[in-house]
């Protein structure tokens, strides 16, 4: 498969880089073709990393992956371009985070989310969210955590979730794990999940863990 991991932060390298391992060719996108940090990925990565800007990315993928900051994702995404994800799987990774006064907030919250807006910005997108409530290292490889943890997706499309359940099955989660909360307003919930995220990740000193949730049905 042809991926576009769009954001050159930890999260958008770590994905692009287990991608790259997996065996698939991965365009890491940032705002521009010169970004130092794209470069130096697309260098080291190995055959099948390339670098460009959103725009070059997400033109040749077939699948296109967010991982900028949650505030910044509609702007990446217009940068990208609407053509350019018609009719594509577009998997949203990420969180409103927003810190005032040194406390966590979210923008928006309750009433909206990052994945309702880009669906709502990109109606030919086929948006899936998913991953956000685990640390990059989670995300790629889940056996750190033990136990049967979680992770969700949501969206409209019912084709897309099953490509992203299947690609979260190269991560090493298997179907069992990966909970369908139904449509895109659930990723409402999953965003406000962070809060309890970083209280988590302040009692623990680390992001290496995970939510198991357990049903008596």
């Amino acid at each position: 498969m042809r991926y576009a991991v769009l954001g050159t932060g930890e999260v958008g390298r770590t994905l692009a880089g287990k991608l790259v391992e997996l065996g698939h060719e991965v365009t890491l996108g940032s705002r521009s073709k010169d970004n130092p940090a794209a470069l130096e990925w697309a260098r080291g990565a190995g055959t099948g990393a390339r670098s460009g800007t959103f725009e070059e990315a997400a033109s040749s993928a077939e699948v296109v992956v967010v991982a900028v900051g949650g505030r910044v994702a509609l702007a990446a995404l217009e940068a990208a371009g609407a053509a350019n994800l018609d009719g594509k799987v577009v998997v949203d990774v990420t969180n409103p985070l927003a810190f005032e006064d040194g406390q966590l907030r979210l923008d928006p919250v309750e009433s909206d989310s990052v994945g309702e807006q880009i669906q709502r910005a990109f109606p030919h997108a086929r948006v899936v969210k998913s991953l956000n409530t685990v640390n990059c290292k989670v995300m790629v490889e889940p056996a750190l955590v033990p136990g049967g943890h979680q992770v969700f997706v949501c969206g409209e499309d019912a084709a897309a979730k099953e490509q992203v359940t299947a690609l979260l099955g190269e991560f090493g989660w298997p179907p069992h794990r990966v909970l369908d909360l139904g449509g895109i307003r659930s990723a409402r919930a999953v965003e406000m999940a962070l809060p309890l995220w970083v209280d988590l990740f302040r009692h623990f000193g680390h992001g290496e863990f995970n939510m198991e949730i357990r049903s008596a049905r």
